[in-house]
């Protein structure tokens, strides 16, 4: 994974994170029966799974539940 592009994947992240709770996990369930947003047409399969992964851990904090975005 060091071949990542770690700046432009973290600018994506946050760009991502910025769209709320709710649609974050939209976009998670997304990703994961592998459609592409916006935000990842052009990014590889290995970088398309870090976004993922790091989408993940950040939301792992909400346990799946969100308050009023």
């Amino acid at each position: 994974m060091d071949a990542l592009n770690r700046p432009t994947l973290e600018a994506r992240l946050e760009t991502i994170c910025q769209k709320g709770c709710r649609l974050v996990w939209d976009d998670i369930a997304r990703l994961e029966r592998g459609e592409p947003l916006a935000e990842t047409h052009d990014l590889t399969d290995d970088e398309r799974r870090w976004l993922l992964e790091e989408l993940r851990a950040i939301m792992a904090v909400y346990s799946g539940r969100c308050s009023v975005d």
